[in-house]
């Protein structure tokens, strides 16, 4: 059975990881520049990223939520019954993450400071501003060879590298709270309480042809199904899993 996979942040700061996550995705993938247009894909998302730090202290957000974690991980020490050596194998994890955080320069800094991608921000998010008359630098660069390209942009994204791990690693724990359970949608809708959630994820089925509608916050959600050719709210009784996380 093929199947989607959905995911909700239920507050704003998870709905900011999330698109974090999904950029530094985007980043890795364009920086190969295996295509004439991945270049577009790799700068837009480089931007954004550099947006989003401006708009929010992420370093520090992320570190705290980081050391609660850690926190939470320290209070199973020495209980009986919990795997010690994958419990310090996570802790070691962790720890690292929230070290190489505290020791890393204010996201974006560098960026921001770096001649040539200030040089070409301002007038790249302008609609169709990447032409060679907007932007005659970035068409020089376009022409250099691919080893000097591709080394640029790894010496861009290392220095989110620090941001990468600690998110990833963040994430990851986060997703693993939740545990996927069999979920039925009566008339196409169903709602739950959560506590103090972070992330719901879901796994519908293809063959129903409908998508989550998902609105509510950490403590309670709703989720409508919508037909996607029709564009209407859906009656069926739609089954699904979902694990909410924490």
């Amino acid at each position: 059975m093929t199947t989607h996979y959905f995911e909700h942040p239920l507050n704003e700061k998870t709905r900011i990881y999330l698109r974090v996550e999904a950029l530094l995705n985007q980043l890795n993938i364009a920086a190969k520049f295996s295509d004439d247009m991945q270049h577009l894909t790799f700068y837009r998302s480089l931007f954004d990223i550099v947006e989003i730090f401006e708009q929010i202290q992420l370093k520090s957000e992320l570190a705290k939520d980081i050391e609660k974690q850690r926190l939470a991980y320290r209070s199973w020490l020495n209980v009986e019954g919990v795997d010690q050596a994958m419990l310090k194998n996570v802790l070691s994890e962790v720890d690292a993450a929230h070290a190489g955080l505290m020791g890393a320069e204010r996201f974006g800094q560098s960026l921001k400071e770096d001649r040539f991608l200030s040089a070409i921000r301002q007038r790249f998010n302008l609609p169709g501003g990447s032409c060679c008359f907007d932007l005659p630098a970035l068409h020089h660069w376009l022409h250099l060879p691919i080893e000097k390209k591709r080394a640029d942009a790894n010496k861009w994204l290392s220095s989110l590298e620090p941001l990468s791990i600690a998110l990833k690693q963040w994430l990851k724990l986060t997703r693993e709270t939740g545990h996927f359970r069999a979920i039925q949608a009566k008339s196409g809708f169903y709602q739950s309480d959560a506590e103090d959630a972070n992330i719901l994820r879901l796994e519908l089925p293809v063959h129903y042809g409908v998508y989550p509608m998902i609105s509510g916050h950490k403590n309670r959600f709703a989720i409508k199904f919508i037909e996607f050719e029709s564009g209407q709210a859906s009656t069926a009784e739609i089954d699904f899993k979902l694990a909410v996380c924490c």
